[in-house]
């Protein structure tokens, strides 16, 4: 089965790490298949990029902040938890939440706690600005409730205005996809995901790639036109 994933791209520059059965690079206990792209890189590439992990880099508290919370509470912490424990590392007080108007309860909920613990949030709802699709050419059949006012989501202005009040983490709150991404993009602090909607599957996206070849084999129809 190893050789397998090994050769199927047949050494194509297509082939990825989805395609490895070996996974070496996390223990170093097996081999490195010959397509391994990490394998590839240059000395001088991978070096640049460790590099911005050490010392007094941009990237290094974070990465460091990161580490440490997976080493100490791997298995051991929710992902509310674990969220907690990165902003302390990293000296965040002051946290971001990025939230969908479908989610504002959780957010609430999420604030209390961030206030519990000794931060300062604030969440910014993704219909900031009040803004009717249509203004940006979305036609009244691709809304959700046609032929009514349907507010736009607003990820930049989101981005902005929590760029302006100077957050130092952004948390994610069940934006949509494509939204997430922009506010990513947007976003001046760093920004981690609490929640990712799937409202099918109760926000557990994971769960359409573990019944795939059962419940869920639409997934797998390669006919599908979404």
């Amino acid at each position: 089965m190893d050789r397998e994933h090994e050769t199927r791209s047949g050494g194509s520059h297509d082939a990825s790490c989805s395609d490895c059965g070996f996974l070496n690079c996390y223990r170093q206990e097996s081999r490195f298949p010959d397509f391994c792209p990490g394998e590839s890189l240059e000395d001088q590439t991978l070096g640049s990029v460790v590099a911005g992990y050490c010392g007094d880099e941009a990237d290094a508290p974070a990465a460091r902040a990161a580490a440490e919370v997976e080493g100490l509470y791997y298995g051991k912490l929710t992902r509310v938890e674990e969220v907690l424990a990165f902003a302390r590392r990293i000296g965040a007080r002051k946290i971001g939440l990025a939230t969908c108007v479908g989610l504002i309860g959780e957010t609430r909920l999420f604030s209390k706690i961030l206030k519990l613990n000794g931060f300062e949030p604030y969440a910014v709802l993704c219909k900031i600005g009040s803004v009717d699709k249509s203004e940006i050419g979305i036609e009244e059949e691709l809304k959700i409730r046609p032929n009514s006012f349907e507010a736009l989501c607003n990820p930049i202005l989101q981005a902005k205005m929590l760029n302006d009040w100077k957050s130092e983490l952004n948390v994610v709150i069940g934006l949509c996809v494509g939204h997430d991404a922009l506010f990513c993009k947007h976003s001046d602090a760093l920004a981690t995901t609490l929640i990712v909607k799937d409202r099918v599957l109760a926000h557990n996206p994971a769960a359409a790639l573990y019944t795939s070849g059962s419940y869920y084999k639409r997934i797998m129809d390669t006919e599908r036109n979404l």
